[in-house]
């Protein structure tokens, strides 16, 4: 809907509006309590005879109408109205990355799936122009992000990524390979580079041979190795709970360990190097320096080159819901008399 939110740390104070809701509850049932005491029911309605519950849950809505508008006031929503075409210089990358079962081992800190996506955020908050797409892959390899300069939604891809978005489980490195090669979509371009972050731990057999026929067609693969060669069980959790670890179907718990010999194998078949993930900044400082050393090959990327705010939008309407809950008055009118909502009428 819109192409700029400028102060997204606002959105935060949305919180604030189910801690509105819950006091208004607590306030509704504390005051029901209190008159209980008082008097009875029918009492309370001869003393009272056009206070509205109706019209108290409608203030409180409008209130938090208002609020929510007032919010989305300070984020500053802003829309593109002048479409550029700028002209980049980059290498086009693609991450590979795993996402089978044995991805939730935490023999790296906190497990490592999550110690990938660490590894990918960083890399790509350390790129300039470059463009880069995303794969994630277990038994199948499935498209995450085209390739794109957009490397914020790149963030937002990765952040979602988990071990239930692909049903088939296991590993094949050699499906991210061919998916990777569907990516590149300029011919004459040959810095063309394929980032595989996994723990090696590979069902097909055949990654080494996929990666040779890739670097013909001017790949080149690096891996980046998460996990430890000692190795680790795999939990299985609810609700962040620990619950038990995986078994075989001998009863006996699995231990997965971190591959190095097929991730290197790979790399080396398509003219890369092997990373251990280990270091996060290591792993950073290394990808720069390939990348750096690399030709760079000019390409065309579209961007938004002036916003128009619209705030004022939503200024408007909270302006307009604060002042209808200000002169909503509690009282029952006619109609709402008719209407009977909430059973009010005795």
């Amino acid at each position: 809907m819109f192409d700029l939110l400028e102060e997204k740390i606002w959105f935060w104070a949305l919180l604030i509006i189910p801690v509105i809701v819950v006091f208004f509850l607590l306030l509704q049932i504390w005051k029901r309590s209190t008159q209980k005491k008082f008097a009875n029911k029918e009492m309370i309605n001869r003393l009272s005879p056009n206070k509205s519950v109706f019209k108290s849950v409608l203030k409180i809505l409008m209130f938090c109408l208002a609020f929510a508008c007032l919010v989305i006031a300070l984020v500053n929503p802003k829309n593109g109205t002048k479409l550029e075409t700028v002209k980049r210089e980059g290498v086009d990358i693609v991450f590979a990355i795993d996402v089978s079962k044995s991805m939730l081992a935490e023999d790296i800190a906190p497990n490592r799936l999550e110690k990938s996506k660490q590894l990918v955020t960083q890399i790509v908050n350390n790129l300039a122009s470059d463009r880069i797409g995303i794969i994630a892959y277990a038994a199948k390899a499935f498209p995450q992000l085209p390739i794109t300069t957009d490397y914020a939604s790149a963030k937002m891809f990765l952040q979602g990524m988990n071990t239930d978005m692909l049903s088939s489980q296991g590993t094949a490195i050699n499906e991210a390979i061919k998916l990777a090669k569907t990516y590149f979509d300029d011919e004459e371009q040959t810095n063309r580079v394929l980032i595989i972050i996994s723990d090696g731990e590979d069902h097909s057999e055949e990654a080494a041979l996929v990666a040779e026929e890739a670097n013909k067609e001017g790949i080149r693969i690096f891996t980046i190795g998460v996990g430890d060669v000692k190795g680790g069980p795999i939990p299985e959790k609810r609700n962040g709970v620990i619950l038990n670890y995986k078994k075989d179907r001998q009863g006996e718990t699995v231990i997965t360990r971190l591959n190095e010999k097929t991730l290197k194998s790979i790399a080396e078949e398509a003219n890369g190097a092997y990373i251990n993930g280990k270091n996060t900044h290591d792993v950073v400082e290394k990808i720069r320096e390939i990348l750096n050393k690399m030709d760079k090959t000019e390409f065309e990327a579209k961007q938004f080159a002036d916003f128009k705010d619209q705030f004022q939008w939503f200024l408007g309407f909270g302006i307009f819901f604060l002042l209808l809950d200000v002169f909503l008055l509690d009282r029952k009118t006619g109609w709402l008399k008719k209407l009977n909502l909430f059973n009010e009428n005795f």
